[in-house]
């Protein structure tokens, strides 16, 4: 599933491409016939990101939200691009936008939008988010970190790829209990998430090995080489050589290194 850097990327790349004028809209599948007529021809007023959410706004009444899920994609082709009839909705602008597969793709009014972010924990991504907020929601939670940093009503925007790196980076075990870590703990795991995903959001994917560590930018790193634990059971870990652990929590997968992450 995308996780918050992809939906503030795609949010601003957005805005970009359909800001400036009128928007064609249409459904090729046809499974979003009525809401595409509704939007067609109208301008992109607003274009904003909530954790894994994102908002389209096009008037009052007529806010798109998508969710893209598991399988969902929100992609740009060239104008002349015929869609696919796999394509829910297309949007035309500087560049054609094709969703296929989304979780959630309906037009809400503004009262819905409220009600949908104030179910969500702060944003890393977004200014009005603040640590304090995020400490709060681990103050009274016995269940494993691993698991509060994957329930979006605690911290919106963060997956399984980026809890694991996030836990390891901090040094914390992934099944430590939420409300065991420390104000400076939950302070700097704050930090550290708001800094790497704003990375994210610039290179337009997750990496989250450092310089340091790596010895080349982050821009410069291949996919095998961007992450420290994610999907690395048994290999080397990156810092101290031992194997990297995998377990299930609340039925994900979760990676950690024992000697980095002790328990």
């Amino acid at each position: 599933m995308p996780e918050g850097h992809t939906i503030h990327r795609l949010s601003k790349d957005l805005r970009t491409d359909l800001g400036t004028g009128l928007v064609t809209s249409c459904s090729p599948q046809g499974r979003f016939e009525h809401g595409a007529s509704v939007i067609d021809q109208k301008p992109l007023l607003k274009s904003e990101a909530f954790g894994k959410h994102l908002f389209l706004t096009f008037s009052q009444e007529a806010i798109l939200h998508i969710h893209l899920g598991l399988i969902g994609k929100f992609r740009p082709h060239p104008l002349d691009s015929q869609p696919s009839d796999t394509v829910r909705l297309r949007l035309e602008g500087a560049r054609a936008w094709h969703l296929t597969g989304p979780q959630k793709c309906a037009l809400i009014p503004k009262e819905e939008l409220i009600k949908v972010v104030n179910t969500l924990g702060p944003d890393p991504l977004r200014r009005g988010g603040k640590w304090e907020e995020f400490a709060s929601g681990l103050t009274n939670r016995k269940t494993p970190i691993a698991i509060s940093l994957l329930d979006q009503s605690v911290i919106a925007g963060i997956g399984n790829v980026y809890r694991a790196e996030f836990l390891f980076l901090s040094g914390i075990h992934p099944e430590r209990p939420s409300h065991d870590l420390t104000q400076q703990e939950t302070e700097d795991l704050w930090g550290l998430s708001a800094s790497l995903l704003r990375q994210g959001v610039r290179l337009n994917r997750i990496v989250t090995v450092s310089q340091a560590d790596s010895g080349t930018t982050p821009g410069r790193l291949k996919p095998r080489d961007a992450l420290y634990v994610y999907k690395r059971a048994g290999k080397p870990c990156r810092r101290c050589n031992s194997s990297i652990k995998i377990t299930k929590l609340a039925g994900r997968s979760c990676w950690w290194c024992e000697k980095c992450q002790p328990e």
